[in-house]
């Protein structure tokens, strides 16, 4: 007797269909992709487009994207990356306690911030200077799933990545895309608050009465309490929701991190930096479209949008290179000879 099953597509689909709570999204069920394929023979098509995500080149990039902090010293701080495994692992665990797709539900959170530009919403902000209305990351991350690294993912996936934020008023079409609305904001509270300790911003006497008392101390228990509100609410409700209570304490405390630690003063200087260095590379490459590199030339696009592309995708340490490549190039010269020489020493090089 073998000590292991195997699990082929068609049994995983079986499984959803019989285990699966009736609201939840099964993978036969979607609408598809843009483009037909044949099925995996190992996995339903959510996991099939969770897998893509992971292994895509604009995942990758967020490890070296803002999320709070720009260009930390310390190695513990946040990032874009962390931030969004954190997002996944909480979507995971609400969707399994809700018996809903798993997959779905850590396909959407893995894609819902690809999009972001370099330094976060303040770069959000200096690239919605050239569009009208507001340049929105959440759009973009799809825009790259199909047009900029086009995967070929599910409807619903698509769907999910671009109805994440709360500011878009529509929700996601399903109960699993509108997990990662709630995951998103449990996330960011809980480690933006833990880094702001560490960076010795805030004590732990700081945050307001109302949220200690309801969800406990910073990080761990903070999730923990505002998982359960998920859950238990959305039992009772039938839709993807919070305790009214704990929700009314969730964005007071939100406010209070807007107020104390993402747009406090003393930042100021700095997310002034970040938007004239996103500013600046936009004009730049709007004035000379022939710079931008083959990749980000599509057909269909007009040459704004084509810049919006390349300048978006940038991580925050390339956004300052080329920034100071073109406007700094002294500055430039001597630290990439400096970065040369550091490398020629690890490396056990010598002129």
């Amino acid at each position: 007797m073998t000590a292991f099953r195997l699990r082929r597509r068609d049994d995983a689909e079986r499984l959803e269909q019989e285990n699966l709570a009736p609201g939840a999204t099964r993978s036969l069920d979607s609408r598809g992709r843009a483009v037909a394929e044949e099925p995996d023979p190992w996995r339903p098509t959510f996991e099939r487009d969770r897998d893509r995500i992971l292994h895509s080149k604009a995942f990758r990039r967020l490890k070296h994207k803002t999320q709070v902090f720009m260009n930390p010293e310390g190695d513990h701080y946040v990032t874009r990356l962390t931030h969004t495994l954190q997002v996944t692992q909480i979507g995971g665990a609400i969707a399994r306690y809700l018996t809903l797709n798993e997959a779905l539900t850590e396909a959407v959170c893995l894609g819902h911030d690809v999009g972001h530009s370099p330094f976060g919403h303040t770069g959000e902000e200096a690239l919605s200077e050239f569009v009208e209305g507001d340049w929105r990351h959440s759009d973009q991350s799809a825009r790259i799933f199909e047009v900029l690294e086009p995967l070929n993912l599910t409807w619903e996936v698509l769907d999910g990545i671009r109805s994440h934020p709360w500011k878009v008023g529509k929700q996601a079409s399903t109960p699993e895309g509108n997990i990662v609305r709630f995951a998103d904001r449990i996330a960011y509270l809980a480690h933006d608050a833990l880094d702001a300790i560490r960076a010795e911003i805030l004590t732990r006497r700081d945050f307001p009465g109302q949220a200690i008392e309801a969800f406990g101390d910073p990080g761990r228990e903070w999730i923990e309490s505002m998982i359960d509100a998920v859950v238990s609410e959305s039992l009772q409700a039938g839709q993807i929701s919070m305790r009214p209570d704990v929700l009314a304490v969730m964005l007071e405390l939100r406010d209070f991190m807007f107020e104390r630690v993402y747009l406090r003063p003393a930042i100021g200087s700095q997310r002034s930096r970040a938007r004239e260095i996103v500013r600046d590379l936009v004009t730049y490459f709007a004035a000379h479209p022939d710079q931008l590199p083959d990749t980000y030339r599509h057909e269909g696009a007009d040459e704004l949008t084509q810049v919006l592309d390349f300048v978006s995708g940038m991580t925050d340490r390339y956004a300052i290179r080329r920034h100071d490549a073109l406007y700094r190039p002294r500055l430039f010269s001597e630290a990439a000879d400096s970065s040369a020489t550091q490398s020629n020493r690890i490396l056990g090089h010598t002129d």
